[in-house]
């Protein structure tokens, strides 16, 4: 199956890298003009390389999600360059910076989502089909010793995703959710923990009744799903992207 977003305008925060990056690209190839952001600017002009090669409308800016006036003048300066916004993805995470602080955690995984959203809203009010797709975790469904901050935010944004869609609702807007499993791309947190410490990528690993980490490829997949019309009556919902790892807890 193929999807079409031709001439949709997307915008994916933390799109330079991973996830974030495979969303924005399989938009792209489906037809459509997309911007991105994202704190380094080595890896941004990389993608936008990579999306600019699609021949759709790109922009890039570099933006630091955990600053609110950073985000809305993002926001507004994409849709600028895009003419509106039809589709808003939410992808970055605090624990990137490699902190498990709690405040790190909220103000990125959380606020960034919520501010983006906020700023976005009257843009995507305008649109025929507007939708936001937040990004969260399977850590946010259940308790981690090792990463408490992490998983606390990841089911904040699964409660706001469902709270947001209800509100929106009534601008025919709507919102829902993915919560990846563990994933593995270059330069990624399980490709650091398979060269550093080989004996827990492999425990990780066990837990996948798959029997692998997944790819960035099949989030997007996930995404193109949600935001293209054959979601059209599906608003406020977490859909589980994992090989089923949250089966086994």
């Amino acid at each position: 199956m193929s999807f079409d977003f031709q001439n949709r305008r997307i915008i994916v925060t933390g799109g330079s890298r991973g996830i974030g990056r495979a969303m924005a690209l399989a938009f792209a190839k489906a037809g459509a003009n997309v911007s991105i952001c994202a704190r380094g600017a080595t890896a941004l002009e990389a993608t936008r390389q990579e999306l600019a090669a699609t021949g759709h409308k790109v922009h890039a800016a570099t933006c630091d999600l955990g600053n609110a006036d950073a985000i809305k003048a993002y926001i507004n300066a994409a849709a600028t360059a895009l003419g509106g916004v039809d589709i808003l993805v939410s992808n970055a995470s605090g624990i990137d910076n490699g902190s498990d602080s709690w405040a790190d955690c909220f103000n990125v995984d959380v606020m960034a989502a919520v501010r983006a959203a906020t700023t976005a809203e009257s843009y995507l009010a305008k649109s025929p089909a507007g939708a936001i797709i937040n990004i969260s975790s399977i850590s946010g469904m259940m308790p981690s010793a090792d990463s408490p901050a992490y998983a606390a935010a990841k089911a904040a944004l699964i409660n706001f995703t469902s709270s947001e869609a209800v509100r929106l609702a009534p601008q025919k807007i709507r919102v829902n959710c993915i919560a990846p499993g563990s994933i593995d791309f270059p330069g990624g947190h399980w490709d650091r923990c398979r060269l550093e410490t080989p004996k827990v990528y492999e425990e990780v690993r066990a837990t996948i009744p798959f029997g692998r980490y997944g790819k960035p490829e099949e989030i997007a997949n996930a995404a193109l799903f949600l935001a293209s019309p054959l979601a059209s009556w599906i608003t406020g919902q977490t859909l589980v992207v994992d090989g089923g790892q949250v089966l086994r807890g």
